[in-house]
């Protein structure tokens, strides 16, 4: 995983609206004028949503017929659970060292 990845993951999850089309495609496949009209905005505003989404891996599109639909990509999914178990070890690896030099500390007092 690149760090351009989780970066452009994280810049299309920083927007609210994105947020609430991944939530609402997450309940099942939507079309595009169905998300438009939840969320209360224009097709072209949700059309450029999309791209982004679609751009980091989060979602898909598919024609079906006259309606363009959308799902959940594994892709976007897949970069976010690589980021967080590499930090979460991290984390847990400075923690663990913190303890240590603490205890270390404490010891010698």
């Amino acid at each position: 995983m690149s760090e351009d990845a989780a970066d452009q993951v994280f810049a299309a999850l920083g927007d609210a609206t994105r947020r609430a089309i991944v939530k609402l495609v997450a309940q099942g496949p939507q079309s595009v004028s169905a998300l438009a009209a939840a969320l209360g905005v224009t097709l072209t505003a949700i059309t450029q949503h999309l791209r982004v989404l679609q751009t980091c891996g989060m979602l898909q599109t598919r024609k079906v017929g006259r309606v363009r639909m959308c799902e959940l990509d594994g892709r976007g999914l897949d970069v976010l659970a690589h980021w967080v178990a590499l930090n979460r070890q991290m984390w847990g690896q400075r923690f663990d060292a913190l303890d240590a030099m603490l205890q270390e500390d404490a010891d010698g007092k």
